[in-house]
C-alpha cells in the first residue's frame, strides 16, 4: 500500500452510491498533473462521512486534495496506447480556510 497526497480538479461530479451491505460511500475522479505536464486520472472512492460530505459539495473543475491509500494501475485506450491510472482511497480532505486579514 502507498500513503499518498493527489492535489488535483474534480473532473465531473462526485456521485453518492450505495453497497451490497447498505453503506453509503461517494466515487469521484481528479485529474492531477504531472511533472511532465501531462494529466493523469484518479479514480477516488471515499467511505469516510466527512471527506464523502465535502467530496459532494465540489462542483467540476473544484480544486480539491485527498490522502489515502494508493494504487497504481494501467489501462488502454481505443489506439491501443497503455496509459497510467491510479486509485485512491481517500481518508481525508484538505480543506482551505478562509484566511483573516488581520
Amino acid at each position: 500500500m502507498i500513503d499518498a497526497l493527489i492535489a488535483g480538479r474534480l473532473h465531473g461530479i462526485a456521485e453518492q452510491r450505495t453497497g451490497h451491505a447498505g453503506s453509503i460511500y461517494v466515487t469521484c475522479k481528479i485529474k492531477a498533473m504531472t511533472d511532465d505536464g501531462d494529466n493523469i486520472i484518479c479514480n477516488v472512492i471515499a467511505f469516510h462521512d466527512a471527506v464523502c460530505a465535502h467530496l459532494l459539495q465540489l462542483e467540476d473543475g473544484a480544486s480539491v486534495s485527498l490522502s489515502g491509500a494508493l494504487t497504481p494501475k494501467v489501462w488502454t485506450d481505443k489506439q491501443g496506447n497503455v496509459r497510467p491510472a491510479l486509485d485512491l482511497v481517500a481518508h481525508s480532505i484538505q480543506k482551505l480556510a478562509a484566511r483573516k486579514d488581520n
